[in-house]
């Protein structure tokens, strides 16, 4: 059995969808961000797929690095602004965050 572009695209939808259904029912702001994370994961599933089953240049895998830089980077300023509402309201529930207004 070969491992078509469809697997590839499978996975992905996958992935997407689990973090879609993360990011629309969690409360927890660290789970939202986990969901994110996952969408995330799966753009980048797509631009490795696409690259390995094109004419054979590396710039979808590129795009993915640049991806999971963006991630990371993403991921350490999300949690920063998730440690500075704790520390304001003791709480990391996404509702309790609408108390904030001023």
């Amino acid at each position: 059995m070969t491992i078509t572009v469809t697997h590839y695209l499978l996975i992905s939808a996958l992935l997407l969808g689990f973090g879609l259904y993360c990011v629309l029912t969690r409360r927890s702001a660290v789970a939202v961000l986990m969901g994110i994370e996952l969408i995330l994961n799966a753009a980048n599933v797509n631009l490795v797929a696409f690259s390995r089953f094109t004419v054979g240049d590396i710039d979808g895998q590129l795009f993915a690095l640049f991806g999971i830089l963006l991630a990371a980077a993403e991921a350490a300023v999300a949690l920063a602004i998730v440690l500075a509402v704790y520390r304001s309201i003791s709480s990391v529930d996404v509702d309790d965050t609408s108390s904030m207004k001023g």
